[in-house]
């Protein structure tokens, strides 16, 4: 059954996309062909965040950790992402603001001017903001923002006992938008993975035990249903 009008407006939302290899195994393919279709689930998962009007959504598209894979899958993934960074100036027409996540200055060149210039084209979009997380990690993610905190006690800038919860978030990559309200994570695992660990502290978890290849928008429907079923308290009563 489809989602109910506005039962998802305004939401924010990150997505661990997980159980691309496992996908590929279980048919006897490559990994990369579970990365393959992964970024096609992607694409179309994007495409309907935005008809959802959600707020943000952030996807966990490669970690730090990834780059200890097998060279040919790492070389395949990054070309999925540099055929991801063409269309992803789609997203200037639909209002769509873009967001990379994560230490971009490993990648190719190219891909940095590219994620620079989307990043610069759509900034004053006032959609769903769509935050691709790409060599991120949650622990590198917070320790360049406590060097950021610190250069500036240093330079005279801020002094230490003014440093508080909204001066870290301020200088996280997603600083300036909403924490998320959930984390989905499809493939039945039922970890964070070094993903959004600040952004997270408050955020529900919704698992599926759905592979990424084989997601749906019935599945973001279903995660999202899940998620209006809890009762956020905050730490309160």
């Amino acid at each position: 059954m489809a989602l109910e009008p506005g039962r998802a407006k305004g939401l924010s939302i990150g997505i661990i996309m997980d159980g691309n290899g496992r996908w590929a195994k279980k048919r006897g393919l490559p990994r990369t062909a579970g990365h393959t279709k992964g970024a096609e689930v992607f694409r179309d998962i994007i495409r309907y965040c935005n008809e959802l009007e959600l707020a943000s959504v952030t996807f966990y598209a490669f970690s730090t950790e990834n780059w200890s894979r097998p060279a040919e899958e790492v070389n395949g993934i990054m070309k999925l992402f540099g055929e991801y960074l063409v269309m992803a100036y789609d997203y200037q027409k639909e209002n769509n603001r873009v967001v990379f996540l994560g230490d971009r200055s490993v990648l190719l060149p190219k891909y940095q001017e590219q994620m620079n210039d989307i990043e610069q084209k759509t900034r004053g979009n006032t959609g769903t903001i769509l935050n691709v997380a790409v060599n991120y990690g949650g622990r590198q993610e917070l320790v360049r923002g406590i060097r950021i905190l610190a250069q500036r006690v240093l330079d005279g800038q801020l002094r230490p006992e003014e440093i508080d919860a909204d001066a870290v978030s301020g200088v996280l990559y997603t600083a300036g938008q909403r924490d998320p309200d959930f984390i989905l994570r499809p493939s039945g695992e039922h970890r964070l993975s070094n993903f959004m660990l600040w952004q997270a502290s408050y955020a529900e978890f919704v698992d599926m035990d759905v592979l990424w290849p084989d997601f749906t928008r019935d599945d973001l429907d279903r995660a999202i249903e899940e998620y209006n079923t809890r009762s956020r308290r905050f730490g309160g009563l």
